[in-house]
């Protein structure tokens, strides 16, 4: 079967998820799938992410397999045709017929937005924060999570008991960028809901609330940050990440 790569985008405020589920059927996925199937028949989409609801995506990859081919820039300019608005086809491209977007990703990079200011327009992508943060005890917080360690404090307490809570952290950091703080974190897989925890635990450092090594602790983290903030920003095959961190929708 004719196997594509997709890049796409997304608004996640009106969605339930990317993953097409039985009982819910606004999701990124089931609208992917139905404008495809119009466009080629039956089809087979996966994704590399399946982010939550109302979390959003600059750089989510699916792999998509038909029983017959097409011009990629053609199936783009298609599957745009029928998506709904919040929803973008980036690129399309051919595939190996082996090419699993989730299964052959090496990591996915998210990004979270904190707006230091309150702002109107852009309300949907941010979490605003009135009490003043400082950043320097974030980044440091944020650094102390790179590498191989056990998130189990920082992971959602419905997760199967026999999923593994270990996960390498590739790279962790937190900055300024006007009117936002940017937190960019990179990794082989994450656990559910464990960006948005540790974006919440690193806000409470900020308001110092609290301090230490996030990998410290020993009692689970309850607060999670809000998916308004949240963006898929890439996933990664093999190929450097090397994109200067700056916001996806900023603040004007």
């Amino acid at each position: 079967m004719p196997t594509y790569k997709l890049t796409i985008e997304y608004e996640g405020t009106r969605y339930s998820g990317w993953q097409a589920q039985g009982n819910t059927p606004k999701t990124v996925q089931g609208h992917l799938i139905r404008a495809a199937t119009q466009v080629l028949g039956e089809v087979d989409v996966g994704g590399a992410g399946r982010t939550d609801a109302g979390v959003h995506a600059a750089g989510q990859v699916a792999h998509l397999r038909a029983r017959k081919s097409i011009d990629p820039p053609a199936l783009a300019r298609k599957l745009n045709d029928l998506l709904p608005h919040d929803i973008n086809v980036l690129a399309a491209a051919r595939a190996s017929d082996r090419f699993h977007a989730r299964h052959d990703a090496f990591t996915r990079v998210y990004l979270y937005q904190i707006a230091t200011r309150r702002t109107a327009l852009a309300k949907p992508f941010v979490w605003w924060i009135k009490d003043r943060l400082d950043v320097a005890p974030m980044q440091r917080a944020a650094n102390a999570l790179e590498g191989r360690h056990d998130f189990t404090a920082f992971s959602d307490k419905r997760i199967k008991e026999e999923e593994s809570r270990v996960v390498v952290v590739e790279r962790c950091s937190a900055a300024v960028a006007g009117d936002l703080i940017l937190v960019r974190i990179e990794a082989s897989h994450f656990l559910w809901k464990m960006v948005r925890k540790l974006v919440s635990f690193l806000v409470e450092i900020g308001r110092g609330t609290v301090e230490g090594d996030p990998l410290a602790r020993d009692e689970p983290w309850q607060p999670t940050a809000p998916p308004s903030g949240l963006f898929l920003e890439a996933i990664t095959y093999g190929e450097p990440f090397d994109r200067p961190l700056a916001p996806i929708v900023g603040v004007p």
